[in-house]
């Protein structure tokens, strides 16, 4: 029984070579390595090419709270230049929440500007994007239908339902992490949401509280099991229907050609 992580931030794991062992034991059988900025689109790239198993999909991009003014140009070229080793564009989109973002009119149109760019970038490759949206939903997702992109995911969505119900008539995709157990905001996304058009992940190594019970964990990319648990009870669905559809859709989604069906 395999199943499939969408969105990991490999770089950032304490030991992501244990991690990677650790996830391929519990029958993780691929995941989508996404990139913040320069540095750590750089180091997911190469444990692509270090790493066979599990298999490791490269998602390119500028996160809007990891944007660097002197760094924008050489990281756009980079991506261009490599835009053949990835699977997607991402973690890109825009972020309001940030303290130093609420009232600084000069950061939001950095990041929308920054935003734009890699839109353009998804566009012209055609590669889906992963989009990152807090504060802002329905600017990110209007500058995605407006940039022409037809496959987009709106990772770990959290947003309102109005944006959502937009979200999903436009045929793009919105991602549950491992908040869907605790999560109010999720919980509801994800109740809204059909399951043709979800994708589940871990975006480890975040941390997630559970407030009614206590405690919590750092996520790992084998925790994409706890995604799948916290989806089956909500949901109240056969577990194994609903891990074949997920990994149908992520292979779909990020076009996995080259994994076989799990």
């Amino acid at each position: 029984m395999t199943i499939i992580d969408t969105h990991v931030h490999l770089d950032h794991l304490e030991n992501p070579e244990q991690a990677l062992q650790e996830a391929r034991g519990a029958g993780v059988e691929a995941l989508v390595a996404v990139g913040v900025d320069l540095a750590s689109c750089r180091k997911n790239l190469d444990y692509q090419n270090r790493i066979s198993a599990p298999r490791i999909y490269l998602g390119f991009g500028i996160h809007p709270g990891n944007i660097k003014s002197d760094e924008i140009e050489e990281t756009i070229l980079w991506i261009r230049e490599h835009h053949e080793k990835a699977q997607a564009i991402g973690e890109i989109g825009l972020d309001f929440w940030y303290k130093w973002a609420r009232r600084d009119k000069e950061k939001k149109d950095e990041q929308r500007r920054v935003f734009a760019r890699q839109l353009a970038l998804a566009k012209e490759f055609d590669l889906p994007t992963v989009v990152h949206a807090r504060g802002t939903w329905r600017e990110a997702f209007e500058m995605t239908k407006q940039a022409g992109i037809k496959r987009a995911v709106f990772h770990w969505y959290s947003g309102p339902l109005d944006v959502l119900k937009d979200i999903i008539d436009g045929g793009y995709f919105v991602s549950a992490s491992p908040a869907l157990a605790d999560s109010p905001q999720s919980r509801e996304a994800i109740q809204n949401a059909p399951i043709e058009q979800i994708l589940i992940e871990t975006d480890s190594p975040v941390f997630f509280r559970y407030r009614d019970q206590g405690g919590g964990f750092m996520a790992a990319p084998k925790d994409v099991f706890s995604t799948l648990k916290a989806y089956v009870e909500l949901k109240n669905i056969d577990g194994d229907l609903a891990r074949v559809q997920f990994n149908r859709n992520a292979r779909n989604f990020f076009r996995m050609n080259d994994l076989p069906d799990c």
